[in-house]
């Protein structure tokens, strides 16, 4: 079996007998022994309970009644609920919580077959940009172990990248799931908000929260969007609109307009051999023959302040529920019900979400409502409109996906500022609601991958994944 195969290539094996479900999984059991002790990709390993349901698969496959991914082995991000198995959020506060039952996206994989093979890394809540927030060790990136992987879905792109499942769910509230496959040299997608149901999904900010795929093909990433993807009655926020059978989808023709971002491109954040790496596949598709114009999106430079002023306001409202008294963490012998709050909160919460419960806190006081959160709500309608205005003259929007390459581990960690600035080109995605991917594109003369983002309009994830898999095969 190859390294980092694709599921069609695995599915492929599988119908010519070449291996079974047990073979599959027990090649990924192998990696993760061999790996996750230095990686810390996984948090936890179901071993026997993988290779129970493969071998049932396999049963299944003989009597020609398995699902469309029988064969599929999938890591979750532990903020995604798997009934009857444990979830962290990365924190200390969900000590020993076990979910009660799973999510829709994890239900719905099952339903087809998948392999659910462990809990994936990730920072504390899904606040961060390195996966150095977990309360279980920081993840470190398979191509050089003394950079990060990006965050905050970092374990998740790591499993991929170092060949421990076949894919893996991530979340996406302003670049977790884009900017760690930019760093580990995978794709990642994140589809329109609301397109996929967040029912089961651990909140950080509600109106953000996005699941994402990490995969090693876009054919991979198109069959699992259409097998989660779609209305659910356990979801109010959830999209009605109609699923494509995007696997079907990706065969890309004609000639497109491409918009380049001015402000990316000149960003004195941006490194230079990321900048040439983007460069140059504008160039190309020039010498093919389609459209491609640097434009000017104005209001780029509010979409990161916009970003972490709601996205904390909504951590702050969200996080409140643990509180030591419902499920987790509780502090030993508190002296009185008030303390227990306080000790519980301040011993089960790392230092950033600390950060971002105190800053949302401020922003949503009586005090700094409305000079904070009700302007930031006016600017992130002003970006969304800015951005269908776009949308209306070019087809997508092309820019760097992270404004560097995998940085040392350490290196951000004392200063939050120059964290954040690491989501620097992702939050205009999150803070309009559209869907975008990450597809690399080059290594820098580190050898490290560098990432391109490409953003089409909400609900156009096929045009977006027939353009991304043309990209990848051009370049």
């Amino acid at each position: 079996m190859q390294a980092n195969s694709s599921f069609h290539q695995l599915k492929a094996g599988l119908d010519e007998g070449k291996f079974t479900c047990v073979d599959i999984v027990n090649h990924y059991l192998k990696n993760i022994h061999q790996k996750n002790d230095e990686l810390n990709a996984f948090l936890t390993i179901y071993e026997q309970e993988a290779l129970d349901r493969a071998a049932e698969i396999d049963t299944k496959i003989a009597n020609k009644s398995a699902g469309k991914l029988a064969g599929l082995v999938v890591g979750l991000k532990d903020v995604l609920c798997y009934q009857d198995h444990p979830l962290n959020c990365g924190s200390k506060i969900l000590d020993d919580f076990h979910s009660q039952f799973s999510a829709t996206c994890v239900e719905r994989l099952l339903a087809e077959d998948a392999i659910i093979i462990g809990r994936n890394n990730c920072d504390e809540f899904a606040m961060g940009s390195s996966c150095e927030n977990s309360a279980f060790g920081p993840v470190k990136n398979a191509d050089n172990t003394s950079r990060v992987p990006g965050g905050s879905s970092g374990g998740s792109a790591v499993a991929v990248q170092s060949d421990m499942c076949t894919i893996s769910l991530g979340t996406d509230t302003g670049g977790s799931v884009r900017q760690p496959a930019s760093f580990c040299n995978v794709i990642g997608l994140k589809p329109t908000y609301s397109r996929i149901s967040r029912h089961g999904l651990a909140a950080y900010a509600s109106t953000f929260d996005t699941i994402g795929i990490f995969s090693n093909s876009i054919e991979d990433a198109a069959l699992i969007l259409e097998t989660i993807a779609g209305e659910d009655e356990h979801d109010s926020t959830v999209s009605t609109e109609k699923v494509p059978e995007f696997s079907r989808m990706l065969a890309f023709d004609g000639k497109v307009k491409v918009a380049y971002l001015k402000e990316t491109l000149e960003s004195p954040a941006l490194n230079e051999e990321v900048k040439e790496a983007v460069v140059s596949i504008g160039e190309k598709l020039k010498a093919e023959g389609h459209q491609v114009d640097e434009v000017s999106f104005p209001l780029m430079e509010y979409a990161l302040p916009t970003y972490y002023i709601l996205t904390t306001a909504e951590a702050s409202s969200n996080l409140s529920r643990y509180d030591g008294v419902k499920y987790g963490f509780r502090i030993d012998k508190p002296r009185n019900l008030e303390s227990m709050y306080k000790k519980t909160r301040t011993q089960g919460f790392g230092h950033e979400v600390f950060r971002r419960i105190m800053l949302g806190t401020f922003v949503l006081s009586a005090s700094y409502h409305d000079a904070y959160y009700i302007k930031a709500q006016k600017v992130r309608r002003l970006i969304k409109n800015q951005l269908e205005e776009l949308f209306k003259e070019y087809d997508f929007v092309l820019l760097p996906t992270a404004p560097s390459t995998a940085f040392e581990l350490g290196a951000k960690t004392s200063d939050p500022m120059e964290m954040y600035l690491a989501d620097l080109f992702t939050v205009q995605a999150s803070v309009a609601g559209a869907p975008a991917i990450s597809i690399p594109i080059a290594k820098d003369s580190d050898g490290m991958s560098i990432g391109l983002q490409v953003m089409t309009k909400v609900f156009a994830e096929d045009k977006l994944l027939a353009f991304s898999k043309y990209l990848l095969e051009a370049k």
